[in-house]
């Protein structure tokens, strides 16, 4: 077989990249609330290091968004460096050994501000398409929370100012008008070029593959089964292409926060 080599990064005029970190075969990369606070820690350490300007993020269970401005190196070093500290850290948390990301991370250039703050929204509203919470506010591991101006362990680690600047001057009008920005319904697209998008199922769809994962388990019968066996399916279901989290949840009468945590 002719190993093909990789096309090179188109370098952004601007610096600026939207970027996903993806697990291995969609495994998940988060499992608790540590984990997700040592990544950001991470960010934090290599943000101060190579002067990155961090704009938004999003960590979810198994893939992390950024919206970064190149700092003093080139972005690929930063994110490797940023990478492996993580997996260095998950390795000896889990006794595991391996990849734990996909070997490439995913980027796009971002060159203009419509398109900027588009990807600052579509990241925010992540959580809520994917059916983890209903409000972008509730979702703690996002930079939502940042930009409205609520306490954070995370604050010194978003470059706002710039951002709210491009609605108003006046930092209270700002901050309500990029709120209605970024709650507005939208059709937003990010990675437009990302040739195998996954199409979230309809109900009907999700019904059916959710009923083969089940075997003869019935839909009604799933929250009354031990936790184990519960958590069990969960996890399965929550990995099924095209399947959303509030799918899930309708479909099965488990709550979401049941399914978040299996």
């Amino acid at each position: 077989m002719i190993s093909l080599p990789r096309q090179a990064r188109r370098k952004s005029k601007s610096g600026v990249y939207h970027i996903m970190l993806r697990g291995a075969n969609k495994q998940e990369i988060f499992h608790d609330n540590e984990d997700n606070a040592r990544f950001m820690n991470i960010l934090n350490k290599y943000k101060k290091q190579v002067q990155l300007k961090i704009f938004a993020w999003c960590l979810m269970n198994n893939h992390v968004h950024l919206l970064i401005k190149e700092g003093e190196e080139e972005l690929s070093v930063t994110m490797k460096r940023i990478a492996v500290s993580y997996v260095q850290y998950y390795n000896k948390k889990y006794s595991t050994t391996g990849h734990l990301f996909q070997d490439r991370f995913k980027s796009e250039n971002v060159e203009t501000k419509r398109y900027f703050l588009s990807v600052v929204r579509y990241i925010h509203q992540n959580p809520v398409k994917a059916g983890m919470v209903t409000h972008v506010k509730e979702w703690y591991w996002s930079s939502c929370c940042e930009y409205y101006h609520k306490s954070s362990d995370y604050q010194e680690l978003l470059d706002r100012d710039g951002v709210l600047r491009i609605f108003s001057d006046n930092r209270i009008i700002a901050i309500k008008e990029f709120q209605a920005f970024n709650e507005k319904s939208n059709a937003d697209v990010c990675f437009e070029n990302e040739k195998n998008r996954i199409r979230t199922l309809t109900d009907e769809e999700a019904r059916k593959k959710i009923k083969m994962i089940l075997g003869s388990i019935t839909f009604a019968q799933v929250k009354s089964l031990s936790r184990t066996e519960r958590n069990d399916i969960l996890r399965k279901v929550k990995t099924a292409e095209g399947i959303s989290q509030r799918q899930a949840s309708r479909i099965l009468g488990v709550s979401l926060s049941i399914i978040h945590r299996a």
